[in-house]
């Protein structure tokens, strides 16, 4: 397994610092607690444990570290240890522990455990989606399904998912690759192809003479439900230049080449025997070095599926099922001026596994 040992510099994060400081992110409790404190001139030494509960993969530590680092009153007089992002999880397992005064951090948990939340739900769903396919091109499409201040800290998820389970992954839009420095990638659009009245071998030849020449040319074929023709009529267009076709055909449609078929499969979306008549078509006409894209409702199920029953895929686009679910994390005091002090059914667990954080 491959995970990622080098922590990303802080600065990198580009946090709302002195929003963080003054609590603006946190959950107003935590405000009050530690005002309530300040009040009473009691500055707690205290051991937080951070733990989630299911066999995760972790995601989102190094932002949770540039939290505590930049936002906490004096970070140089705690002591964190931390797994690493990437770091296979189990359940209840701890990933982090923060020890010191926490009055001068108490006004950052809400902000740690949400971001380890995300990120952590991002790497775990996108592990399971990479593993289901099988060491194939992955595409991670979830930018147009959420707000736009996720997408740097998810994209980065999905790469370390993707160094984890050593298989490619792709983003989308710049923003998601630009902590590792990467670009986003993406397909001749159903909006171009509108824009020359549904045509979509204009489109692509228009686009083929504006790509550069190092471009993976992928073109979207079913604006017209007729993947199969279309499929055909691109690549006799473009011939070598085009590196692959992608079928992202409504699930409340029937693609037109499977019309005659129907009875005795489900004929609806992106299925296994519309790919099979667009693979056998671009085979038969001299075009096998195209590859296949799909998308559209594609789920680790469905992918598992397409690969089980061998359906000749080259590379999977994947929305919005990787931003689905949840993956919550808890943070309980369990000491506190070196005795014991987690809540009723917690105590303290250590963890040989982290790693002290400077």
């Amino acid at each position: 397994m491959i995970t990622t040992r080098r922590r990303l510099d802080p600065s990198v994060f580009d946090l709302p610092v002195e929003k963080m400081r003054a609590g603006w992110y946190t959950d107003a409790y935590f405000n009050h607690t530690r005002e309530a404190l300040r009040h009473d001139g009691r500055k707690p030494h205290v051991l937080m444990q951070v733990f989630q509960k299911r066999h995760s993969y972790l995601g989102g530590m190094d932002e949770a570290l540039a939290i505590l680092k930049l936002c906490a009153d004096d970070y140089d007089a705690l002591t964190v240890h931390a797994l690493f992002d990437g770091d296979a999880i189990a359940p209840y397992e701890t990933v982090l522990t923060i020890e010191g005064d926490y009055t001068t951090f108490a006004h950052l948990e809400t902000l740690y455990l949400g971001t380890l939340a995300r990120r952590t739900l991002i790497t775990t769903n996108v592990v399971n989606v990479l593993r289901a396919a099988n060491g194939k091109h992955v595409i991670f499409m979830p930018a147009r399904h959420d707000h736009h201040r996720v997408q740097t800290g998810d994209g980065y998820a999905a790469y370390v998912a993707g160094q984890i389970v050593g298989a490619p992954v792709g983003v989308t839009t710049d923003e998601q690759a630009s902590w590792w420095g990467g670009t986003g990638l993406g397909t001749v659009p159903h909006s171009l192809i509108a824009s020359y009245d549904g045509d979509t071998v204009a489109a692509a030849k228009h686009f083929a003479d504006w790509a550069p020449a190092d471009m993976n040319l992928t073109v979207l074929v079913d604006f017209e439900n007729d993947s199969v023709r279309t499929a055909l009529d691109v690549a006799h267009a473009l011939g070598p230049r085009l590196w692959g076709v992608r079928l992202d055909t409504s699930e409340s449609l029937v693609d037109r080449s499977l019309w005659s078929e129907l009875g005795d499969f489900r004929p609806t979306g992106v299925n296994p025997r519309l790919v099979w008549k667009v693979r056998n078509a671009l085979d038969g006409a001299g075009f096998s070095a195209v590859r296949i894209v799909v998308s559209g409702g594609f789920t680790v199920g469905k992918i598992q599926d397409f690969e089980e029953s061998g359906v000749p895929v080259d590379a999977y686009g994947v929305g919005s099922s990787l931003i689905r679910g949840s993956n919550d994390f808890t943070g309980d005091i369990v000491l506190t001026d070196g005795r014991p002090s987690a809540k009723f059914g917690r105590h303290q667990r250590p963890n040989a596994r982290l790693e002290l954080v400077p």
